[in-house]
């Protein structure tokens, strides 16, 4: 029992180190605060923790014999290693492909722009046409304003094309994209009260304004915008009214 239980334990040691670097890194560099909350990457995360941090120890402490010859075992813990190695490449591709580049104001809200939200033609085009603001394979996440092009026509043709659903939105257009800096006239005319939210339920509200409360904002001022992440996942961003710097952003669970 001892030599699985040591057996185990390094196992598990090295699974927890590996992971732990691999998603420290994408923590560290794209998903921190609100990128985590907003993507919803918690299933990938259990499939990758599961294989890397359960199944894998767990399957060595069963074949970790000390009476099984040397070559045997190693040849086995290697097939373990294989396919913790494979789930964490896949988890770790995943999240890479997912990886929050741009943070948005466009229209009435503030919405999550991913890698994967962006085509390889507006990739090459907006590097181009806005270098400043095109993505890079080593991009951090940016505060942007994404404005509709001066172009009625272009204009037009963006907003029925994602009205419809069948094309890009601006947001997924690097070459419009503009410095947060430029859109907070538009953004200030844009605040709204939380109430004023018609995006949660009425037991999100309750939370949301019991929140506010507790941080000592007043839900009655126009001072909030929702924030949509690439899922379903919604937060409330609270502004400083006189510098329009996002005080907090709230969970609505």
């Amino acid at each position: 029992m001892r030599f699985r239980l040591k057996a185990f334990g390094f196992h598990l040691l090295g699974s927890a180190c590996a992971l732990t670097l691999v998603l420290g890194g994408l923590y560290l560099g794209w998903y921190y605060w609100p990128g985590w909350y907003l993507t919803a990457v918690t299933r990938v995360l259990l499939i990758v923790g599961s294989v890397d941090l359960v199944l894998g120890p767990t399957l060595t402490f069963i074949i970790a014999n000390p009476g099984k010859p040397r070559r045997t075992l190693a040849r086995d813990i290697a097939v373990i290693a294989t396919v913790q190695l494979a789930a964490l490449l896949y988890g770790g591709w995943t999240l890479w492909q997912g990886r929050p580049l741009y943070y948005t104001f466009s229209a009435n809200r503030l919405e999550t722009v991913q890698a994967s939200d962006i085509s390889d033609a507006e990739w090459d085009r907006a590097s181009k046409e806005n270098p400043a603001f095109a993505p890079h394979w080593y991009s951090l996440p940016l505060w942007i304003w994404a404005p509709l092009p001066n172009d009625p026509d272009a204009a037009a043709k963006i907003v029925q094309s994602a009205s419809f659903g069948s094309g890009e939105d601006v947001i997924d257009m690097p070459r419009y994209f503009k410095p947060w800096e430029a859109g907070l006239p538009q953004l200030r005319e844009r605040l709204t009260t939380l109430g004023e939210i018609k995006y949660f339920s009425k037991a999100e509200q309750t939370l949301l304004h019991e929140r506010m409360e507790k941080l000592g904002l007043d839900a009655e001022k126009k001072n909030a915008l929702v924030m949509w992440g690439g899922s379903t996942r919604r937060l409330v961003a609270v502004f400083d009214l006189e510098s329009l710097k996002i005080k907090t952003l709230i969970k609505p669970d």
